[in-house]
Formats: C-alpha cells, structure tokens, sequence
C-alpha cells in the first residue's frame, strides 16, 4: 500500500488520535494515501488522511464518481483492495462511463445495492429502496467488507442511505456505526453526497474530511468547476477554491496560487527589445523580475512589441512562454513575419512556447496553472500574456481578477521571470479608456497612441512608470515595419496624447520618415 507522511516545514503534523498534553517533538506524522490525481494531492499537502472517512459533496454531474473511480483505479495499481458500493446507479452503468475515459476496473469490486428489472417488476414499484430497511443495509455493506477486506471503498451515495433511515436519530447512529467499524478494518472510505438534502452539519461531524464540489454557469462556454476543502482533521490543506476539469482519462485540478511559497534567487541582464531607441527610453531593457504593462487601443503595435521582446529572449538561449488568448496561431506567424520578426525559427527550437487561451472554455485557475507549468517545468525566464482583456472574460468579478493577478504577478516576479501584459482600451481614436485599472500592479508602464500628422495616421509611445529605475519621460513616435521597431525623436510639439486627442504642431522633419511621405519641404 502507498503511503505519504505529510510534514510542514521540519515538524510532523500531529495524528487526529494523540493524547492531550503530547509533546509536539513527539508527535507521530499522519500516514496519507494518494488520491490517484497528482494535482488533487498538492491542495491536500500528500493525500487522504488513511484510514479515516471522507465525505466528496457536490451536485449531479460535478464528477464525484469520476473522482471516487480514480481513486480506487490508482488503489488497484498499488495492490491495494478496492470496493465500491453503489446505490443508484447499476455496474453496467458506473463500469461504461469508466470506459469513456479508457480506465480499467477490472480490480475493482463492485457491490451493486440497485434492484434488478425482475426483482423490480415482481414488487410493481420504482422505490425499491425505499422499502429495504436501513439497518439491513448497513449489516450488507459489513458483511460485504468482511467477506472482501478492502483497503479502499467507495460508498455512492450517502442520499439513498438518508432515505432507508427511518429518522434521523437512526440515521445518524447506524452511520457513526458504520464508521467506527470501517476504522476498525483499516479502510480509507470515500463517501458520495450528492446534496439532494442540502448541507448535512451531522454528517459532515461524522467525517475525518469533507471535499465539497461546485459547477458555475456561464452565459457562455465551458461550466466552470471548483472545489475546496472544507476540512481535514490534522493536515494543513491549501485552503480556498481550486478550478478543475474532466477530461477524457484524467481528472485536472489546478491548486490555487501561493507566491510566498515560490520564492528563488533574481538573476539575468535586462531583457533587450532588439531596438536600441526603444532600449534607450524604458531604461536598458526589462528587468528581470519585474511585470511591464503595455497600454493603448486595438492595432496600435502591443502584441508586436511583446513580439519582439519574446524573439530576443528566444535568441538569448532563454525559454519564452507565450499566451494568447485573442489570436490565432496562423495570423500571429504572418503578422511578425511582415513585420521581420518571424517566430518559426523560435518555435521550432523550442525555444518559444505558443500556447492558445480560449477564454470561454479555460477557468482562471487552469491558466495559472498552465504558466506554472511553464516557469517551473521549463524553466521559461519570459511570459508574455495577450492580453488581459480576455482573461477579464474568464472571471468577470473585476475583484477576483485583480487578486489572481496579484497572485500571479508576484509569484513570476519572485521567480525571476520577466512578464509583458497586454491591456488593450476600449475605442481606437478620440477618448480611449481601461476596460480595468492594472497599472499599479505593473512595474514599468509603456503607453502607445495614435495620432495624426501629414495626412497620416502614427504611432507614440510613452513610459509611464517604471519602479526600478530612471525612464525618458519624453513622447516618442515609432513605427513598426519590416525592418522592426523603429523609435524616432521626441516629439515635443505633440499635445493631449493622454486626452484622447493628441494634436502634433510640430514641424514634419521631426517625424520619422516614410518612403511614402515624399520628399521633406
């Protein structure tokens, strides 16, 4: 049998069962089982408390026999015992749905407590559980253990056990019961609520853990699911929400973000731009672990910025993680090949990861996790995020974002990593304004405007802010072209660029010159 001992910092966690007045030096760690879902065990610190019960709570379809499988399934493959017990739904059924996730339960021993087509028709009732008294159940369930001796067991559901209970009085002994006998036999028990009575304070007394499951609707896309801990007597489980996924052949939890415990060592020049006038303006490049924001409407030239600084890493030898949640894979190798910065050679070095973001099926949660996949399995020292507008769709509580985001923020800033976000205002000319203020979660600010001059429409950038050095507080034009990113002079007859309406009086020769323009006066 595997077994985890779970342990904070350099002191055991102390056993549910120690005596009072033991000595914490003395204490004895708590033997864990794993769950079968690598990501499930990091929210709880190794794994399930062995030998305990513990209650799975969620409503129809949010996975709890998914779940409940995967941990007998991976019981199996460590020759573990495992039964399962099911009341509502017959073996065919629980062993189909298995198989649409390719899972193989042919250890499992199923112990079907759901009346037959025959034994149905015989009694000319669909309630057939309803007329099995309660106390005979649970003698049934005892025998059955005994004649098996399981390690695991799986009990689905705790509803149909509420509903043979003549009253809750019996209910609640014969259950107290039932668990002081599973403890006895040394089983790790998981139990399957589906709420149909809603929360159980009784019930939820009676367990070792309680995990509580939650599906939210969107009014478009994916369902997100969630789940928490609510308790585990003598483990320190990550507390809060946690997004995960059903997919096929796995279940993925995505362990909500703690910075604090991500700490490492800031190394590494800044990060170039491959322009030299651009350089020159924020300071020397991008600092490692440090977040820089780029700012202004659609078309104005972000996402080829960020291109650039993704492209100069990548050729540095650096690992570059790119997310896009707006563009598509085909449209973002054309526009920085027009723009003579082709990306091909970086993604077919490895060099450069692509990662598509699809805001309406991806939960905040997964993005995080994808990130941390990236920096800490790949060790990417670049991330670039595009943009953050369609992230905001993942959760609309503006509240919750900017908490993720801080999250995340500093975790990649203590990991060293040099993160480039992408906010794009609402409108492309006159008042443009922030979907969302993130600024001051930005170590460096670099705002891009159009404004117009010659009969033509141009670029300027600006530094806002930037923390950890000097910055040109000066309004440049540039211009993106096949060449790259080309900075010109500061355009000091350039007015309201932050207005909304920026007006240029200055003269023509102080802008970058096109060979459209035609020849200067």
């Amino acid at each position: 049998m595997l077994v985890h001992f779970l342990l904070l910092g350099d002191t055991a966690l102390l056993s549910a069962s120690f005596s009072k007045g033991t000595d914490v030096a003395d204490a004895v760690p708590l033997p864990l089982v794993v769950t079968g879902i690598p990501e499930l065990d990091v929210v709880l610190r190794g794994g399930l408390p062995m030998y305990r019960l513990h209650l799975l709570e969620g409503a129809p379809g949010t996975g709890k026999t998914t779940i409940g499988l995967r941990f007998l399934i991976d019981g199996v493959r460590t020759a573990d015992r495992c039964l399962y017990v099911t009341f509502s739904e017959s073996t065919d059924e629980i062993v189909s749905a298995a198989r649409t996730h390719g899972w193989d339960v042919g250890g499992i021993d199923f112990f079907e407590l759901v009346p037959d087509e025959a034994q149905t028709a015989k009694q000319q009732t669909v309630l057939y559980p309803a007329e099995i008294e309660f106390d005979e159940t649970v003698r049934r369930i005892i025998a059955r253990v005994e004649a098996t001796r399981p390690d695991r067991i799986v009990i689905d559901g705790v509803s149909e056990l509420r509903l043979l209970a003549r009253d809750p009085r019996s209910y609640r002994r014969q259950l107290l019961s039932l668990k002081r006998f599973l403890q006895g036999r040394c089983i790790t028990t998981i139990l399957l609520d589906d709420l149909r009575f809603g929360d159980d304070g009784d019930l939820h007394n009676l367990m070792h853990g309680v995990m509580s499951l939650d599906s939210l609707e969107r009014d478009y896309g994916a369902a997100r699911r969630r789940l928490r801990i609510v308790k585990m007597r003598g483990t320190n489980f990550m507390s809060g929400w946690h997004d995960y996924a059903l997919v096929p052949g796995e279940v993925m939890v995505f362990p909500s973000l703690i910075a604090d415990e991500h700490a490492s060592d800031v190394y590494g020049e800044p990060l170039s731009s491959g322009s030299k006038g651009l350089d020159e303006i924020i300071g020397n490049g991008l600092d490692r672990g440090t977040a820089t924001m780029l700012i202004g409407p659609s078309g104005v030239g972000k996402s080829s910025l960020a291109l650039s600084y993704a492209l100069v890493g990548a050729r540095n030898g650096e690992q570059v993680a790119y997310f896009a949640f707006d563009e598509a894979y085909e449209t973002f190798l054309r526009r920085g090949q027009s723009l003579g910065l082709n990306p091909e050679p970086a993604l077919a070095s490895g060099r450069l990861a692509w990662r598509r973001m699809n805001p309406s099926r991806i939960s905040p949660g997964e993005f995080v996790w994808a990130v941390r996949r990236e920096v800490e399995d790949k060790d990417a020292r670049v991330v670039v995020i595009d943009s953050i507008n369609s992230y905001l769709s993942t959760m609309p509580e503006e509240r919750s974002l900017i908490t993720h985001l801080h999250e995340l923020l500093t975790y990649l800033n203590r990991r060293g990593v040099v993160t480039i976000i992408i906010l794009a205002q609402q409108g492309v000319v006159g008042d443009v304004e922030n979907p969302i203020d993130l600024s001051f979660l930005s170590d460096t600010v670099l705002l891009l405007r159009f404004f117009e001059a010659t009969g033509r429409l141009r670029r300027a950038l600006s530094v806002m802010k930037r923390r950890t050095g000097a910055h040109d507080t000066a309004i440049h034009e540039y211009r993106l072209s096949s060449q790259g990113v080309e900075v010109g002079a500061p355009l000091r007859d350039l007015q309201g660029i932050f207005t909304g309406v920026p007006i240029y009086s200055g003269s023509p020769a102080n802008l970058i010159v096109d060979s459209s323009d035609g020849p200067r006066p």
